[in-house]
């Protein structure tokens, strides 16, 4: 693995740790979960051979420092910090930019707010749930979330998350048990460490943000939104495949579920390259 240039940047309420590989035209990466920049080591390497490929850990993760640890989390400001990036290291060049889960909802929103500055957006399995006709059941999710986290701690209130994500939208069965895909395990640490912020700040945040649908009809050329092989039913699956829908796009698929990405890194990085060039 080809050791990336590390910088740090400065944004409003924090430092973004950040890694950029390659040369070419900008591939900026966004990480969902609890995932930072290192999520996408299987794929950044062979993505270099074509792009300057630019990786961060989102502001609250890892090493991307909050002024206020206690700050409440926005989609807004999440977007933002990628636009930052891409002026950091690619202004006035539009760019491309790949989002995974709740890193394709902060690029949904990147684009709508600021299209002239990407290229394409491919948008993999954004949990969206305010789109789907069932919006309300995952409202009452998210609340049982929170209300989890507070009366019962992390691990039960995951539970219950992992359990609202399951086929079907099923989030009354039996507590679901975390299981982290094997190609992680290296990652374990720093995910554990990570997960209390993503319970507790990111799900109720980002799982309540309502696209502008309006906004992305007008900007469908620019946007391609996919869905795990394996994750079809799931319930971020059914946000992305109801948005394409009401976009009048065809919805993507690309190996593995929604952990595609650490499963499947070969088979996932060569398709993600194959989509990007359709866009030249």
């Amino acid at each position: 693995m080809t050791a990336p240039t590390i910088g740090s940047l400065r944004v409003d309420g924090a430092t973004l740790h950040y890694e950029v590989r390659g040369q070419g035209p900008l591939l900026l990466l966004i990480p969902g979960g609890t995932g930072g920049a290192a999520s996408f080591d299987g794929i950044a390497d062979d993505l270099a051979a074509e792009y300057t490929v630019a990786t961060y850990d989102p502001r609250g993760m890892s090493r991307s420092t909050l002024d206020d640890p206690d700050a409440e989390q926005y989609v807004t400001e999440h977007a933002d910090d990628a636009f930052r990036m891409l002026e950091l290291l690619s202004p006035g060049e539009p760019a491309r930019v790949f989002g995974a889960s709740s890193g394709a909802i902060a690029a949904l929103h990147l684009l709508t707010v600021h299209p002239e500055r990407i290229a394409r957006v491919v948008a993999h399995e954004p949990p969206v749930v305010e789109v789907l006709p069932d919006a309300a059941e995952h409202r009452a999710l998210i609340a049982r979330v929170e209300n989890t986290f507070r009366t019962r701690g992390l691990m039960p209130a995951t539970a219950v998350f992992a359990a609202g994500l399951k086929k079907g939208g099923d989030t009354t069965g039996p507590e679901a048990e975390l299981r982290l895909p094997p190609q992680a395990a290296a990652r374990t640490e720093q995910t554990m460490a990570n997960l209390p912020y993503f319970v507790g700040r990111i799900v109720p945040r980002f799982m309540s943000y309502a696209p502008d649908i309006r906004r992305l009809e007008e900007l469908s050329d620019r946007l391609v939104l996919v869905g795990g092989q394996g994750s079809r039913g799931e319930l971020p699956y059914r946000s992305a495949a109801f948005l394409a829908e009401r976009l009048g796009t065809e919805l993507q698929h690309f190996p593995g579920g929604h952990t595609g990405l650490t499963t499947h890194p070969a088979e996932f990085g060569a398709l993600l390259r194959k989509v990007l060039r359709a866009s030249i």
